[in-house]
């Protein structure tokens, strides 16, 4: 089973028709993992699901509401982490692998 096959099979089990940009998603999970803590994660992502919902958000503003989150995200780490420093690749190592590995 791939991402596209459970995003097709999670949206017939909630009985919705949603066209789903997994990469702005993942995206913004991995930015509010990194600068947030992991857990802001799937929180972030439900919350951007929940404002496009209230806003009836086309494409495009999603892509808004999403970089106003990445945007905060991103001031929250105050990107004081260091990719060289191996306590803070700890922490979100393998991340990546976790959120688009479904299989």
């Amino acid at each position: 089973m791939t991402l596209h096959d459970w995003i097709d099979e999670l949206c017939d089990a909630l009985e919705i028709d949603a066209e789903i940009d997994e990469g702005l998603v993942l995206d913004l999970a991995r930015d509010a993992a990194h600068n947030v803590e992991r857990p802001a994660a799937p929180i972030t992502t439900y919350l951007l699901g929940y404002a496009a919902g209230l806003q009836e958000a086309d494409p495009e503003q999603l892509e808004r509401l999403a970089a106003t989150a990445t945007e905060l995200a991103e001031k929250w780490g105050g990107g004081d982490r260091d990719t060289d420093d191996p306590e803070d690749l700890e922490e979100t190592e393998g991340l990546d692998e976790e959120l688009v590995d479904v299989e």
